[in-house]
């Protein structure tokens, strides 16, 4: 047995996020069929972690077991002729028995847009959030810093999150806008909760916009408490940009 990493870059829009679920369009799915065509094996594949419905992707990363003799380079043109236009293999190579996709990694890069323009997109309304209120660019920056560092991240997650523990340690974060008028968020932590990113992203817009400073979304970090200004920013606008291992 031969254990294959590939690095999947994808457009969530069309998916009901990464993880499969019966009867749903996934990422997950979609490339376990195109892999039983190709190999004749029922292969199941482990993700870096999830993506939520309409999230994208340039860097995630699944591994998988395979008896197949095809080689990786093989595999990586048989999948690409096999996959959906909106799914594609960017690399495939085979690595030691123990690498795991999600438990090997280091930490995870995301990305997240915001068009902070008057008008609706037509040609990127699936990769953006539109925001037609001028930001304060400075002020989100501010509030921004204050994630930086190990925090118990429960007020920007999910209600329902299931993890051992909410500490998360972020490595960086950075806010810049292009010519574009496009705001990109990053950050780069060792793990995430559910929305977490998308939560951080929608209070951020919230200093953007005036109705919290800086200071307060610092505190809302720090107390904990959800309040009517921890907003989850939408999913089209996030990308899993890299994994770290």
């Amino acid at each position: 047995m031969k254990n294959i990493k590939i690095v999947i870059e994808y457009d969530g829009t069309n998916y009901c996020g990464w993880q499969s679920q019966a009867k749903l369009p996934t990422v997950q799915g979609t490339i376990e069929r195109c892999l039983e065509k190709i190999t004749g094996e029922r292969t199941r594949i482990t993700g870096s972690g999830r993506t939520d419905s309409g999230v994208h992707a340039l860097g995630q990363v699944a591994n998988f077991a395979t008896a197949s003799p095809l080689s990786p380079e093989t595999l990586l043109k048989a999948l690409n002729s096999t996959l959906p236009d909106d799914v594609s293999v960017v690399s495939a190579g085979e690595v030691a028995a123990d690498f795991h996709a999600q438990f090997s990694s280091r930490s995870k890069v995301y990305e997240y847009r915001i068009l902070n323009a008057p008008h609706p997109p037509a040609l990127l309304r699936n990769r953006v959030w539109h925001v037609p209120e001028k930001l304060d660019l400075a002020s989100m920056k501010e509030a921004a810093e204050h994630v930086a560092g190990t925090h118990d991240f429960s007020v920007f997650a999910s209600a329902n999150i299931t993890v051992k523990s909410p500490v998360r340690t972020v490595r960086r974060v950075s806010l810049r806008k292009n010519r574009q008028r496009t705001i990109v968020f990053e950050i780069e932590a060792d793990g995430f909760l559910k929305r977490m990113v998308r939560m951080i992203t929608g209070t951020l817009v919230e200093a953007g916009k005036g109705k919290i400073g800086p200071g307060r979304f610092a505190e809302i970090l720090r107390d904990g408490r959800k309040t009517k200004n921890v907003v989850t920013a939408p999913p089209q606008g996030l990308f899993l940009k890299k994994v770290v291992y």
